[in-house]
């Protein structure tokens, strides 16, 4: 994926995936995978060094590591990094079947297309009712002088809100940007949080927690 510019996750060791039954390299400083599918569709034919095509290298990638939000982040910045695309890479997933968080990786997909699935507003009205939270005002409007912004939920009477990010900004211009706009709604209120659907899907606990002690500073007493 370097040789494809792919950018900010570089390995300390090198991985040669073979055909299933090949015999096992002698190489010590290799890491051998095996895999069934290595036909045109998902190894370049031309390229050099011969590697497999973009959005199978990001499958596989994210599929090999440990930790789940190194994954998910594998996935998304290969979509923002603009080195594939979320059709080839729903195409290399179906073609290389099951593997290491499958799930995870469908759903990094999703968040990296867009659309509803970026913003899972049905996990994060369950994590409210299940920590008994009150209910929030949606898409609720903070505005100041040059301009009005939007937040995913907001407790007026409590001066909270937050927002859910479905990809989180890696590129340097919009983060900025986005850093900026948060400081201005905690500037003139209310305070704000800010979650990943990830946090929303996976860390629902972490999540509940943050919202509760937020809603208690602001004087919610329920």
């Amino acid at each position: 994926m370097e040789f494809d510019g792919f950018e900010g996750f570089a390995e300390k060791s090198i991985t040669v995936v073979l055909p299933a039954g090949a015999t096992r390299p002698a190489y010590a400083d290799v890491e051998p995978r095996f895999s069934t599918m290595l036909d045109e569709r998902d190894v370049h034919p031309l390229h050099r060094p011969r590697r497999t095509r973009v959005a199978r290298s990001l499958v596989d990638f994210a599929s090999w590591q440990d930790a789940e939000r190194r994954a998910r982040a594998i996935v998304l910045s290969g979509v923002q990094q603009r080195i594939t695309s979320t059709r080839h890479l729903r195409e290399a997933l179906t073609r290389r079947g099951p593997c290491r968080h499958r799930a995870l990786i469908i759903e990094s997909i999703l968040d990296a297309a867009g659309g509803v699935q970026s913003l899972p507003e049905r996990d994060f009205d369950q994590i409210r009712t299940r920590r008994g939270l009150p209910v929030p005002d949606r898409q609720a409007i903070v505005r100041r002088a040059d301009g009005s912004y939007y937040l995913d939920a907001a407790w007026a009477a409590y001066d909270t809100g937050c927002e859910i990010h479905g990809v989180p900004h890696m590129l340097v211009p919009q983060w900025d940007v986005d850093l900026l706009r948060a400081n201005e709604v905690n500037i003139i209120g209310p305070r704000m949080l800010a979650f990943s659907s990830y946090a929303i899907r996976h860390e629902q606990e972490v999540v509940a927690d943050q919202l509760e002690r937020a809603l208690r500073r602001g004087g919610w007493t329920g």
